[in-house]
């Protein structure tokens, strides 16, 4: 009998202390212009001491007052170090968070909320983050950082509550995918924005179609690598992106495959947490290498940071000098003189972010351009003039009056396919970034044909109707401007802009037929479903507005998949009604028959012979006879007096062209194949 009442009397002590406990924190002012405020809650007493899945931390509440709540960034950290992100820049204009409270189980979450914030809300990253079976008892941290630099909105924080019970918020679970599975372990360290902190890393892979564990060994990466959180704007986003080095236990670099991707040491993990469809960048980069060039390399993966899901990301290669990258030489720092300074150099327009005063401003159009490779402490001073010097040359023939001179004018200094080819990306997607920030070039040595060339593509998290200011969300319009001008003087080459036509036909005769494309994305997102759906548990925005998407925002990921979609179709239909120029390929059925020429043999390994069989207006003889390849470039210009004339393309690559034949007042177009 008194062993029962024992054992009731413990179980009833045991079932007190897993009761919600709470600790409240005293308050004071929020500083302003740029500071971070500090305020502390010493934990004691909690009982159980260790927090987990069991019992842990279930709410925060927070009793502020703040003229303009969007200036502020309102993290919590734990005694263990751990940080985690409440609130950034939500709110608006709007003022003060009146017992707010942030809970996983609530319905609203704080980025969709308005202000004045009062009630339950979930929290931009997740509580259960802090539930990682640290101890609980010691300084918990709220940290209000004023990201403001103008002054005049004043804060105060009244009061704010910890409290911990036996509902704690829940980790969203991951055993096994279909995805690949990256695993980071940071070994008690946080992850700034620089310098990278080393830590450990390893990949689970068992190959297409088969299930991947969290419990399965490592078996496509373990070792070593370097990390930092990467970006400019996303970094406000909870859900970070990275930047990573794989390293060798000496803390050298180590270029090593990664899901097959070919070996090199730099890496981002992109969380794509903008682009609710993973898809943006993706399709882009794929677009861009189905064409011919290079885009970085993309696999979908999840990822688990200490023992923590993080939902789906992007491992993909970073944009640098490779052989199966940039393929450019390399460029050494004592090369500074002959062919050997001529290349290869990598720059970018690009926000600063990572790269302070490395660069230079253009002499015609003011453009601020920036050394990516060789990187700013690398390169030599006469580097640094040869490529200055170079652009300004660029830049100066395509301002002047010869500019389009296939000869002396631009082409001499650029690449002009690789600009068409960029254009057609940019606008296609009407990429908010494309012509302002995220725009690299490259330029390898004279000896290799080096000429500037505009790539690869990057950064397509706000494209494809994915921004909501600068025109971005209309599917009609062209969306260069005057800045920088190479654009708009681009258009005025009228060669070029009849190869851009043939360019695109071509590119819509394949990789940009609407099919295609849908059956792309349709594939992409079943490969997705399982590892979506848990990604937006972890981060429950579907529906929800996050910077800066367009409205009306999707209530699911189909309809996300779906807007995407309709929207590339519209696009693509404008363009293909609002294409300028003249392509002589799509000219060459409407204005030539068989009786007009005879060319034989047809296909040829390179020799042909045109004649006349007939008379043509007002004579009967070939007077002379242009040769174009399918991008419209003039292949040769062969003058004749006769009624046949022979040609040689036994140089020139096997494929398709076009003979522009003058007769009198005739013009006669024909394809001929030179076949290998």
């Amino acid at each position: 009998m008194h062993k029962k009442k024992l054992s009731v009397f413990s179980e009833l002590l045991i079932s007190s202390c897993l009761f919600a406990q709470t600790y409240t924190g005293a308050g004071g002012a929020v500083s302003d212009n740029l500071d971070t405020t500090y305020f502390s809650i010493n934990v004691t007493g909690l009982n159980p001491s260790v927090i987990n899945t069991a019992f842990g931390l279930e709410e925060i509440c927070i009793n502020l007052t703040h003229t303009k709540d969007r200036d502020l960034d309102i993290y919590l950290e734990s005694p263990d170090g751990t940080i985690i992100e409440l609130t950034t820049d939500n709110g608006d204009l709007g003022d003060n968070y009146f017992t707010a409270c942030f809970r996983q189980d609530a319905i609203t979450p704080i980025v969709s909320g308005t202000a004045p914030f009062n009630g339950s809300y979930i929290p931009e990253q997740q509580l259960s983050i802090l539930n990682n079976w640290q101890n609980g008892n010691g300084i918990w941290k709220l940290r209000v950082y004023d990201d403001n630099n103008t002054g005049g909105n004043t804060g105060n924080l009244i009061d704010w509550r910890l409290m911990f019970g036996n509902n704690p918020a829940a980790l969203v679970p991951l055993d096994s995918t279909n995805l690949p599975i990256v695993v980071i372990n940071t070994n008690n360290q946080n992850i700034p924005d620089e310098p990278k902190i080393t830590c450990d890393m390893g990949i689970i892979f068992n190959g297409i179609g088969v299930k991947n564990h969290l419990a399965d060994p490592f078996n496509n990466y373990k070792g070593k690598i370097a990390i930092e959180i990467r970006g400019s704007s996303s970094q406000n986003f909870p859900k970070k992106s990275y930047g990573f080095e794989t390293r060798n236990n000496d803390g050298t670099k180590k270029d090593t495959s990664l899901l097959g991707m070919p070996s090199e040491h730099d890496w981002i993990l992109s969380a794509s947490y903008t682009d609710k469809t993973h898809i943006r960048n993706v399709l882009s980069y794929k677009f861009y290498r189905d064409w011919g060039r290079y885009a970085s390399r993309t696999k979908y993966c999840e990822l688990v940071l200490n023992g923590q899901y993080q939902g789906v990301y992007i491992l993909m290669e970073r944009i640098k000098r490779d052989k199966n990258r940039v393929d450019i030489a390399k460029l050494n720092t004592w090369e500074n003189a002959g062919d050997s300074l001529t290349g290869g150099y990598i720059i970018k327009l690009d926000k600063p972010t990572g790269n302070p005063g490395g660069g230079w401003t253009t002499a015609t159009s003011a453009v601020y351009l920036q050394y990516e490779y060789p990187d700013p402490d690398s390169i030599s001073l006469q580097q640094q003039d040869y490529i200055r010097q170079y652009v300004d040359s660029f830049e100066t023939a395509l301002s002047g009056p010869n500019f389009a001179d296939p000869v002396n004018g631009y082409a001499k200094y650029c690449d002009p396919n690789s600009f068409m080819d960029y254009f057609i990306l940019t606008e296609l997607s009407r990429n908010i970034d494309g012509y302002n920030f995220s725009m690299y070039l490259y330029k390898d040595k004279f000896s290799k044909g080096g000429k500037l060339t505009i790539g690869p593509p990057w950064d397509f998290d706000i494209a494809w109707l994915n921004a909501n200011y600068a025109g971005s969300p209309t599917d009609t319009g062209w969306y260069y401007s005057g800045f920088p001008f190479w654009w708009g003087r681009f258009g005025q080459d009228t060669n070029l802009i009849n190869q851009l036509k043939c360019r695109w036909l071509q590119l819509r005769s394949t990789v940009l037929d609407i099919a295609y494309i849908n059956t792309f994305i349709d594939s992409t997102a079943g490969y997705l479903t399982e590892g979506i759906n848990r990604n937006f548990k972890l981060w429950p925005i579907i529906g929800v507005y996050v910077w800066p998407n367009p409205s009306p925002i999707p209530t699911s990921y189909q309809g996300e998949i779906d807007r995407l979609k309709q929207w590339i179709s519209n696009r693509i239909a404008w363009m293909d009604a609002n294409m300028p120029g003249n392509c002589l390929t799509t000219a060459v059925a409407e204005n030539s028959s068989n009786k007009d020429i005879s060319v034989f043999p047809n296909p040829s390994s390179g020799k042909f012979t045109i004649q006349i069989p007939i008379a043509i207006g007002t004579k009967s003889i070939i007077e002379k006879t242009e040769v174009f390849d399918l991008f419209g470039r003039k292949i040769a210009l062969l003058p004749a007096n006769s009624s046949s004339l022979s040609i040689d393309l036994s140089t020139q690559p096997s494929g398709i062209y076009i003979l522009k034949i003058y007769s009198g007042e005739s013009v006669i177009l024909s394809k001929i194949i030179k076949a290998d």
